[in-house]
């Protein structure tokens, strides 16, 4: 892809950051976007934690140039697979990497009727047949937590619909999981990886907040939540091995910071797009609307980051999704499902587009750089010692 196709519409004004593999250090680099190029930022920040934490990220960013800097366009060109050559990494490091679960009133549906399957596809048409005459549009307009929600749980319990995603989907408690290891995620242009014993699985396009430690949100990105359908149906509590596995969460491909041009209204009111184009020709497209979100962005962040849970290092907070692929792909009432192969496009506006490859877990790239790795790096490039 060219810079234009994963840069936001209004880049020129946007402040762009992310992070960079260097050969020549044989580690990450924190980077910010200034015209056609990434500039290092290894003398103000030696991670994008450390950025973040900074009192005013963006005017620290203002006069930013840094001795080293890539063409944007070769770097987007390298493989990331390739460590001969820069490329793009997720736009994270030391940050928890969070998520938000059940959010929107039709993802929530979904996931009542992925656990009625018990995680068989086959039956999910009947069922979400059955449950959408029930409940469909009488939840669609309820704020989580309200005194209408908790009647209308009344009502649900009653009719013998009741369920633990309606619970966390329009009661006063998200759902907030931990997504993915620290460094684990993979960036634009990475494999994202299915478990192959997976025959019902769908990619989950979503923004994702980057929160300081102080619980301020310092800006947003893309996200792909990568989701085992029929593994979480099976049962909830599989819901670490429907989510976290290997190169499982993708974010990218930048990090946009608030300023004067882009704010958490923004996010609110964003619009993303999903496409997904098969090795067979296969297109299937969807979208997401932010404006259709049952939390605010800002609650959700309130309930991960309190007095009783704090993260020294910040996190990143994927949002949920809208969209939930019901169309069939290959059988008719077995809806979508991945294929190895598939491209897969996340695409907002004011965001930029996100863009990966689908593989089987055990073919994508092995995990291996870790903290211990990334510190030693620091260390060497003497990156620490400030």
């Amino acid at each position: 892809m060219t810079p234009h196709d994963i840069l936001p519409h209004d880049a020129a004004q946007a402040v762009l950051v992310g992070r960079l593999y260097d050969p020549e250090v044989k580690g990450p680099s924190v980077v910010v976007l200034k015209g056609d190029r990434l500039v290092d930022l290894s003398a103000i920040a030696a991670t994008m934690a450390d950025l973040l934490e900074a009192e005013d990220p963006v005017a620290l960013l203002a006069g930013a140039t840094g001795a080293k800097s890539w063409d944007l366009a070769a770097v987007l060109s390298a493989s990331p697979s390739d460590v001969s050559a820069p490329h793009l990494l997720a736009p994270c490091d030391l940050q928890a990497v969070k998520a938000c679960g059940v959010t929107f009133a039709r993802s929530m549906i979904e996931r009542v009727i992925e656990e009625r399957a018990k995680g068989d596809s086959a039956r999910a048409n009947e069922i979400r047949e059955e449950i959408g005459r029930i409940i469909g549009g009488a939840l669609s307009d309820i704020k989580a937590g309200s005194p209408e929600a908790a009647k209308a749980k009344e009502v649900l319990i009653k009719g013998g619909y009741w369920s633990q995603y309606l619970e966390v989907g329009i009661g006063p408690d998200a759902e907030v999981f931990t997504k993915a290891p620290v460094l684990s995620s993979v960036g634009h242009g990475a494999e994202i990886g299915i478990l192959p014993a997976s025959a019902w699985n769908n990619p989950e396009p979503e923004v994702v907040l980057a929160v300081d430690s102080k619980g301020r949100v310092r800006g947003a990105t893309l996200g792909n939540d990568v989701n085992l359908r029929d593994v979480e149906g099976r049962s909830a509590l599989l819901l670490g091995k429907a989510k976290d596995n290997n190169a499982s969460s993708s974010i990218g491909p930048f990090i946009r910071l608030f300023d004067d041009h882009f704010t958490i209204d923004d996010v609110r009111t964003a619009e993303l797009t999903l496409t997904v184009t098969g090795p067979e020709g296969y297109v299937l497209e969807g979208r997401s609307s932010m404006k259709e979100i049952s939390r605010d962005p800002l609650d959700l962040v309130g309930q991960t980051r309190s007095r009783h849970h704090q993260y020294p290092d910040g996190f990143l907070l994927f949002l949920g999704t809208l969209f939930a692929p019901t169309e069939d792909r290959d059988v008719k009432g077995q809806g979508f499902t991945h294929r190895v192969g598939d491209r897969v496009e996340i695409a907002s506006p004011r965001l930029g587009r996100l863009m990966n490859t689908v593989t089987h877990t055990d073919k994508a790239p092995e995990w291996v750089f870790g903290i211990r790795d990334l510190m030693r790096n620091l260390a060497g490039r003497g990156l620490l010692n400030r």
